[in-house]
């Protein structure tokens, strides 16, 4: 099972989205589970104050409750989901263009979307 690491753009997408092929990632990409930092729980819980985002940043939260949490600290969550890969490797969700450069600039895979379906960037 490889643990992809959320940052807060993706999680929003994820739950607040119908995700087309959820069902079926597993045997798209493998086992992977999705965990979300306790930084980006921090993201969420500042935009859930916020007018424009009260409502999808709720939703995320409620949804994040069943995900793994792993404790990254940070005042950024790009900056602490960066500083994991640099230090431990792995793979990262994300939307985020300049996020998905420097992950593979250190040799981290991608998981983004594409037409509202979960897809494994090289």
């Amino acid at each position: 099972m490889v643990e992809v690491i959320c940052d807060t753009s993706f999680l929003i997408h994820l739950a607040t989205r119908k995700i087309k092929n959820i069902d079926s990632v597993n045997t798209e990409i493998g086992q992977i589970q999705f965990v979300v930092p306790s930084v980006v729980l921090g993201e969420l819980e500042r935009l859930s104050k916020t007018e424009e985002k009260r409502q999808d940043a709720t939703t995320t939260l409620e949804f994040a409750q069943n995900l793994k949490t792993v404790e990254m600290s940070g005042k950024f969550a790009d900056q602490a989901i960066i500083d994991h890969i640099r230090n431990n490797g792995g793979m990262a969700a994300t939307m985020d263009k300049e996020l998905k450069n420097k992950i593979k600039s250190l040799n981290g895979s991608i998981i983004s979307f594409s037409n509202d379906k979960i897809v494994l960037e090289s």
